[in-house]
């Protein structure tokens, strides 16, 4: 997709950003909801899939609401009612070269955009609306919450606080949860944000339902976190002939949860055939991998003087050792880096040479892997699948490479083994996706014995005797690796072959053994 840029409307006085996605005949704006930034919204993988779905069979008018983002700051003290930002839609249509569009309104931006729709409906072609409500107060919490949610925010703001009211399975992501504590950061000041929350509390266009005579679809998520899913069913019934879809999901974004199930009923709402299927889509291994710092022999991340210099060198050593098998791959931020494959074995083996390569370097990774269908575009990874793959990177600590059970299935044959890793829940409101994770090392071969041998530790090699006394100081493979200034891949054999020398099950055994020695 093309880069895109963003312009300026004038509204009364007033800048407001907008930016035109697509070439379709169709002109459609969207009106988003709290919080809002244009340009650092498209770092989001949803986001980028919704418009790159939506601007497939229109002209996508994207904007930032007054107040947030690149558009012009408000007067907390007087803040835009939701007729001024109606007025805005109208500004950033004419300035786009748009006579007539279908507006979609989404949370918040959706009184907006009913209003647009109610005063001027001859510029209004169709109206969608998503996770919106006529009344807030009427809708989603009453006078005395609003304030207290209002002055948490702003206690807050910055750190991203708002995504477990918006979306609460997310905020368990800490990289998510950073990088909207950014978008928050950059979509409004402490004081603004408190004043869009508080302007919240006069919203109402209850009146101007009936008015509101073009096409309308109301689609809602049942579970949706922020806004009651009966706030829609209201405006069903308040909009003449409007069309309330319910989907599942919890998620209050438009542009997070199942962006395909909302995308497929805008597109067959606003063009009148059914969206076909992509018949090129293929099945795919997707990689999610997190740098999380440097690594220190505790088995934690620790801080470092030289980290900027160590992720230079490992953002330019991850394209050729992802290439080398058979994957493409693409840094999406400073320290979170997408990779596909066509198989899941490939996959896998790619995810044990990068943590190899992360732990020559000092540093820690986290890695996710999980399987299905995607787009072939290697230029704008995005959907579903990702989504499940970073979810699953961001459950692990490094240098731990988590992968679905599906995707584990997948290997078989490939000499990996994997240990259960639990479940990851609220996977598009089906059953909680299994995890494993790779196996750091094992025996090279099966035994079965009887009667255990006596542990020798003189049958050890010297290299090997180096080997056991860090891992019985608690060191991991990784660790080891970059204090002896060996491969991952040659510790992993020496652990092995302690183990089978020394007929012992585990890596704690060792550590008990070699405790016991050193014992006065």
């Amino acid at each position: 997709m093309r880069k895109v840029i963003s312009r300026y409307a004038t509204s009364g006085g007033a800048r407001i950003a907008y930016q035109t996605v697509g070439n379709g005949s169709l002109d459609v704006v969207l009106v988003p909801g709290f919080p809002s930034n244009i340009e650092i919204l498209w770092e989001d993988p949803g986001f980028g899939h919704l418009v790159k779905r939506l601007a497939a069979f229109c002209r996508l008018i994207l904007l930032d609401p007054r107040g947030m983002g690149l558009s012009d700051g408000i007067d907390s003290r007087n803040p835009p009612d939701a007729r001024g930002r109606a007025a805005d839609i109208l500004a950033v249509m004419d300035a786009a070269g748009s006579g007539r569009a279908a507006l979609i309104g989404a949370s918040d931006g959706a009184a907006a955009a009913m209003l647009a729709a109610a005063m001027w409906p001859s510029r209004c072609r169709a109206l969608v609306l998503h996770g919106g409500y006529a009344c807030f107060l009427a809708s989603v919490m009453d006078a005395k919450a609003l304030q207290a949610f209002a002055s948490a925010t702003e206690g807050a703001w910055g750190t991203g606080a708002t995504l477990a009211r918006l979306a609460p399975r997310r905020a368990a992501d800490r990289a998510l949860v950073g990088w909207w504590g950014r978008l928050e950061r950059l979509s409004a000041s402490p004081t603004a944000a408190a004043a869009l929350v508080g302007m919240w509390g006069a919203l109402d266009v209850r009146d101007s339902l009936p008015s509101i005579a073009v096409p309308a679809l109301v689609l809602h998520r049942t579970g949706d976190a922020h806004v009651p899913v009966e706030s829609s069913r209201a405006l069903a019934r308040g909009i003449p002939g409007a069309r309330l879809v319910e989907l599942p999901g919890e998620e209050h974004p438009i542009w997070m949860g199942d962006v395909d199930a909302a995308a497929d009923a805008i597109e067959q709402f606003l063009t009148g055939e059914k969206p076909v299927a992509h018949g090129d889509r293929m099945l795919a291994a997707l990689l999610v991998l997190r740098v999380l710092g440097m690594s220190s022999g505790a088995g934690r991340t620790v801080p470092g003087r030289h980290l900027g210099e160590r992720m230079e060198l490992f953002r330019d050593a991850l394209p050729p050792v992802v290439a080398r098998h058979g994957g493409h791959a693409r840094w999406t931020r400073p320290d979170q880096a997408h990779a596909r494959f066509p198989a899941a074995a490939r996959a896998a083996s790619c995810a044990v040479a990068l943590r190899e390569t992360a732990a020559s370097l000092g540093l820690w990774v986290a890695q996710g892997i999980h399987v299905g269908e995607i787009d072939p575009s290697p230029e704008d990874l995005s959907g579903p699948v990702l989504d499940v793959a970073d979810r699953i990177a961001a459950r692990g600590s490094g240098p731990e490479i988590l992968l679905s059970r599906l995707a584990s299935e997948l290997v078989s044959g490939s000499g990996l083994q994997f240990v259960d890793r639990g479940a990851l829940a609220g996977i598009d409101c089906r059953a909680p996706l299994p995890l494993v994770a790779i196996a750091s090392e094992r025996h090279l071969e099966p035994r079965s014995r009887t009667a255990p041998r006596a542990a020798n530790l003189d049958a050890l090699t010297p290299r090997e005797r180096e080997v056991l006394a860090l891992v019985a100081d608690g060191l991991s493979n990784p660790h080891i690796a970059v204090d002896l200034g060996l491969s991952e891949h040659t510790v992993k054999r020496h652990v092995a072959n302690i183990l089978l020398k020394l007929d012992l099950p585990s890596r704690a055994a060792v550590a008990g053994l070699a405790a016991r020695r050193d014992a006065p």
